[in-house]
């Protein structure tokens, strides 16, 4: 990769075989680092996050970025960056665009000596970050051989250009990478097949535990009928009122039941990443939001917690999976409960929009998130911050929001709460039509 005249190299082959020395040592240092620090790291995440930092300090840059294809909306999508002025993590490009998607489709690497004066630099993204790009290096990530599966970036070094030495050494490390990404990629495949199966043997274990509790419920139906009947028909009112609430609890039990086993088929299709087709219907928005919060009350009740609504009984029926809406929605309140401290609120509203859509918002006050933790949410390169969450519930919501052609975004601040903004079309989108625009945001 080192490019040099052969009269200069005439004329100081001694100096030309110390920068081809060098070079290489640089070369086999980069090698060494990136092989030994990736092959110890398994998650994608954490192969992204190493290998960056190690194409960074080799060619003493400023930044740098590792773009990943999504070949679902033909996107390039900023999975990490690092430096003086980060990308947002979950921040897309179209794959046609920029250098970036330049180099993605050619599959051959680029040394841009100076960005500004480059047609192809996307100067939104320095107007995103605040930052100014003078020179960068962009490169596939790519086995030896094959397509990329996204893109590297180094920008700005720290002292002079970047330039064909650079891109020798970050040859090397982005080949590495791509090739432990896609060792990565297995190694989680083969961990979901195993999960799947898994959870089939589980949800088919829980569906036989919770015969006897629906057959159990059933006939303490049956014998408190027998039992308060003739208490009923003496007027016996503290009597009713107990059969009341006993049939109550039954048909809560019964509906439990019911929403377990179809959660377990969700959560497999989550992993799995498929989805059955929604099914629509005309629904109350109303009444799911209603059903949500008796389901959620005993728990919201015990931490001191209280959920509110707002504009529900005059938002108009909706087309809409109702079973896949209470999901949702049930995710998003059950997820704020433990977040909102004694005293505070949940407040789940509606309005309708221009557009014939539904404006719903979940607003608690709860601790709020980090600004990496939100922006990342509902993109590839989704964090939690729980102990021992999965982010499967904040996947299961995109994948409704999605199914109905709708479009969710997430405002936070620490200290303050969170708000969620689901917009959901009253009446089904047709299949390819493109989804609701985003609120805008305060």
């Amino acid at each position: 990769m080192l490019i040099q005249s052969k009269e200069d190299r005439r004329k100081s082959p001694r100096r030309f075989k110390d920068r081809r020395l060098l070079t290489c040592e640089r070369q086999l240092e980069a090698a060494t680092k990136v092989t030994r620090a990736l092959f110890e790291h398994l998650t994608l995440d954490e192969l992204v996050v190493k290998a960056l930092h190690i194409a960074v300090d080799v060619v003493n840059a400023e930044c740098g970025s590792i773009l990943l294809a999504d070949p679902d909306s033909e996107r390039l999508i900023f999975h990490h960056s690092i430096g003086i002025s980060a990308v947002p993590a979950g921040t897309a490009i179209a794959w046609n665009e920029g250098l970036a998607g330049t180099v993605f489709h050619s599959g051959e690497p680029t040394v841009t000596a100076d960005a500004q004066q480059d047609a192809r630099h996307l100067e939104t993204i320095d107007r995103l970050t605040g930052y100014r790009t003078r020179d960068l290096i962009t490169l596939p990530l790519k086995r030896w051989d094959g397509d990329p599966i996204g893109v590297l970036q180094v920008i700005n070094k720290r002292e002079g250009s970047l330039n064909s030495d650079d891109l020798s050494i970050l040859t090397i490390v982005s080949a590495i990478t791509a090739s432990s990404i896609e060792r990565a990629r297995l190694y989680q495949e083969a961990r979901l097949a195993e999960v799947v199966r898994l959870l089939g043997d589980i949800g088919h274990d829980i569906k036989n535990l919770l015969m006897p509790v629906v057959c159990g419920a059933e006939l303490m139906q049956s014998d408190l009928h027998d039992l308060v009947r003739e208490a009923l028909t003496r007027g016996d009112r503290l009597a009713k009122e107990r059969f009341t609430r006993c049939q109550e609890v039954v048909e809560m039990v019964n509906t439990s039941s019911r929403r377990i086993q179809g959660r377990m088929r969700e959560i497999a299709d989550c992993v799995k990443g498929l989805s059955t087709e929604p099914s629509f219907a005309m629904c109350s928005l109303g009444r799911i939001v209603k059903e949500v919060i008796e389901t959620l009350a005993w728990w919201a009740d015990q931490k001191g917690v209280s959920i509110l609504t707002s504009g529900l009984d005059h938002a108009p029926d909706i087309v809409a999976d109702e079973r896949r809406i209470f999901n949702a929605l049930y995710n998003l309140v059950n997820n704020a409960i433990p977040e909102v401290s004694r005293g505070g609120t949940i407040t789940i509203a509606a309005k309708e929009e221009p557009g014939a859509a539904m404006h719903i918002t979940v607003v608690d006050t709860g601790k709020g998130m980090p600004p990496e933790i939100r922006d990342s949410l509902f993109t590839p390169a989704a964090k939690t911050s729980k102990r021992g969450g999965t982010g499967l519930g904040t996947k299961i919501v995109k994948d409704v929001v999605d199914a109905h052609r709708g479009t969710i975004t997430v405002e936070s601040q620490l200290g303050v709460g969170t708000t969620f903004h689901l917009v959901l079309p009253i009446q089904p989108l047709p299949s390819g039509t493109q989804s609701l625009q985003r609120p805008p945001t305060r």
